[in-house]
Formats: structure tokens, sequence, C-alpha cells
């Protein structure tokens, strides 16, 4: 994930530090008056912004709450599903855990996470939409449907474009009620390729989920299920986008090949000087550019094209209880608390990504025009759940097997026969180990 190596070996530390709650039981234990219940939370916050904002709703709770004293305990998306495996064997888990909905499946299954279907405040449930609460709902190795998490933060593909190249190149500016489709937004990035500057650059060192949640505005799901066994599917449906950016990149020569190699952010010293016009990426990209380009560069954010439909795919970052927290009740206190709607709008700014919570969606500061919050928080009602969420085995496909071809096809190594091919075989031998 995106963070700094200070702050990796930081978390590292402070993980090892961490005494969790321990013990086991389901319920909360109550306390001598004198001594307040100790909850530890686990923030994988990093953005300065986002640390600041997750330190302060810690502080309000605990000057507000003296009787249930909230720990914060930094954390680092680098490690924290190897930290949080070692803490679980050990019944040293943080009693509240910052995670994000592809992890929680594999834990929910092994016991590890609580089951928080009855437990979370109708208020607090009916201000974030079902297809958010989908995102954490999970088997859970019962045989039944439990929530294992509190989703509340969420990512959606955007592109950052060039006002000044845009404008000069007299396409149609998209806006969230009609977005380009795949072929407008093909067309917009030819005419802007011009001289030794591109239309477009497409970083795709890490090609997975950027391509899988795309995939979706074409219905491609990569995966299906049928007869309780998950296997792997690359048709025409998932093949659309695949084919789509390879296009750009070798035949219509649009797209940047220097970018290809590149981390997301990576590009963005190549765009402030005019070498290629628009970046597609998460919405998150907006803050380092409102940041960091110079004066006088002008940036618009655009919504991501559509296909055959606007979807895409929704990941949640999540809050999660550990089952053998002593203080669940408490525990689930001060998550809907953290996550209410001004308190989500906060949380939601510092990390610069959208928030699940209705009533933060609507904030003024949400949805305002400054640095293309509108679209952003806009284009959320297009998030579905990314099927890859429900796949045991998800995160090893991805990692040894989707990676690599993807990044094989995305350099014209390899051709869409030969990626589909290997995405299919090497990924069902992945898959078949983790059928239940």
């Amino acid at each position: 994930m995106r963070i700094t190596s200070a702050l990796a070996a930081a978390a590292i530390v402070a993980l090892a530090a961490a005494c969790g709650s321990g013990g086991g039981g389901g319920s909360s234990s109550s306390s001598a008056p004198s001594e307040p219940v100790k909850i530890n939370f686990l923030s994988l916050a990093w953005q300065k912004e986002s640390v600041a904002a997750n330190k302060q709703l810690v502080d309000e709770w605990n000057k507000a709450n003296p009787t249930i004293q909230v720990t914060y305990v930094q954390g680092s998306w680098d490690n924290v599903n190897d930290q949080l495996v070692t803490q679980f064997a050990g019944g040293t888990a943080p009693d509240v855990i910052h995670n994000d909905s592809p992890a929680l499946s594999g834990f929910a299954t092994d016991g590890y996470l609580l089951d928080l279907k009855d437990k979370v405040p109708a208020e607090l449930k009916s201000d974030i939409p079902q297809a958010a609460w989908d995102t954490v709902t999970f088997d859970g190795g019962k045989g039944e449907q439990g929530v294992y998490g509190v989703p509340f933060l969420q990512e959606s593909q955007v592109i950052i474009a060039n006002k000044k190249l845009l404008e000069a190149s007299k396409v149609r500016i998209p806006t969230a009620d009609n977005p380009w489709t795949w072929d407008e937004f093909s067309t917009a990035a030819k005419t802007m390729t011009k001289g030794d500057a591109f239309g477009v650059a497409w970083p795709m060192k890490s090609p997975v989920n950027k391509t899988l949640n795309l995939a979706l505005t074409y219905g491609g799901t990569f995966f299906q299920t049928a007869d309780g066994k998950t296997t792997v599917k690359v048709g025409p449906e998932e093949r659309e986008v695949l084919q789509r950016i390879h296009d750009q990149l070798y035949k219509d020569k649009s797209a940047d090949p220097a970018a290809l190699g590149q981390g997301t952010a990576d590009p963005l010293p190549a765009f402030y000087k005019g070498k290629f016009a628009m970046l597609p990426a998460g919405v998150f990209l907006r803050q380092q550019v409102a940041e960091q380009a110079p004066d006088g560069f002008e940036w618009v954010t655009l919504p991501g094209p559509k296909g055959t439909t606007a979807q895409q795919g929704a990941v949640s970052q999540t809050l999660s209880i550990a089952q053998d927290s002593k203080h669940p009740d408490e525990a689930m206190k001060f998550i809907a608390f953290f996550l209410n709607g001004p308190n989500q709008a906060k949380l939601a700014k510092g990390d610069w990504l959208l928030p699940t919570s209705q009533s933060a969606a609507a904030d003024p500061a949400m949805t305002t025009q400054e640095n293309g919050w509108d679209v952003a928080t806009a284009s959320a009602k297009n998030l579905v759940v990314a099927p890859f969420l429900k796949v045991n085995g998800f995160d090893e496909w991805k990692s040894k097997v989707a990676t690599p071809v993807l990044q094989e096809f995305y350099a014209n190594k390899i051709t869409i026969d030969e990626a589909a091919k290997r995405l299919v075989d090497e990924g069902n031998k992945v898959l078949e180990r983790y059928q239940r």
C-alpha cells in the first residue's frame, strides 16, 4: 500500500509493542469504577492529515468517555496481515482493527473476527448503503452470512487531467452524469497525443486491482462460482478493458510507454511537465497533485470511463472487532462514534477517499468543486461489491499469477490469449487449494 518506509518501520515497532485485550469471550466484562475499560485501536492511517484526524477523534472520545479509554496503535498497510496472524494466534490482537475488506474473509473463516451482524447500531447501519455492507459480509465458516467489519472508506477510479491540454483538444468534457464511454476516452487520448506528448499514461507496476475494478464496466468478474466451487473466468467481458488499455499502448500509441512499469504516483513529475494529458488513478492521488503540482499548473478530475455500465468494483476500508476482545460492546460504541457521519467526512477528507456514510457524502466538504471532490464523491454511486472479495485464495492468485501475467501482457510480451490461458490455468491451481 501507499506508505513511507519510515512509517512502516515505526509501525512494526508499534505493533510489536502493542498489547491486545487477549482472553476470550464475546461479552463485555465489568470493571471496577476506578479502572476504566481499556481498548486498543489499531489504525492504518498513514497520510499526515489522516493520522491527525484519527488521533483527534480518539482524543475526543477519551475526553467524553472516561470509563472507556482507547489507545491509538499505529499500524502499517505493508505488514498488517502478517502481524495480525501472529497476534491472533497469540491472543494479543487489538480490540478494534483497521483493515480492508479483502482481508476479512480469511480472518473471519479462521474465527478471529467477531460477527457484528447484531451489534451494529441501527443509526450507523442505515447510514451506510447495503452495497458497502456487502463488501464485509461473508460466510465466516459457519454456514451463514455474518458481518465482519464496518465499511467506512472506499476508492473509485477517476481520470486526473491537465486542464490546459484537455481544453485545447476541444473534446467533450465528461461529467459525473455523462461520463465518457471507453470509445470516447480512447478518441480523447488520441486527440491529445501530439508531438512528444501522449494522451494518457497507465502506471501498471501493480495492475491487478485497477484492471479488475475497471473490468466491471463491461461486466467482467474474472471469477465464477458453480456448485460451491470457484474458478477463474477470462471471457469476452473480462478481455474488453485488457484489450482497450493494450490498444492505447500499442495500436493507437496514445499511452506513454515510459509510465508502464511505474507505481501509481511515479508519473506525476512527467504529468506536471505536460508529457501526457491524462492519468487514470484512484481518487486518493488527488492529494499529491493538489499538494505537489507546480504553481500555475491547472488540473481537473474527470469520472472514469463507462462500458456497458459505469459500475466499478468497490473495496472498503473497515473497522472490525477481534473475536477474543474482552470488551466487544465498548469497542462497538467507540466504532459507532468514530464512524458517524461528521467523523467519516473528516476521515475521508484526511485520506482523500470516499465515505460510505450517506450523511458524510452530503457534507459540503465532500461536494465542493475544489480538488474534484464533487466528481469523486459522485462516483461512489457506481461502486458495487468487487467480485474478488468473496474469493478464498484471491491474494495468492493476485500475487503469484495475475500480477506477473498482466505485467507481461501490458508490456506486450504475451498475447491476450496467452494471458487469459495463464490466468485461468495457473489461477485455478491456486484456488483449488482453497476450496472447502
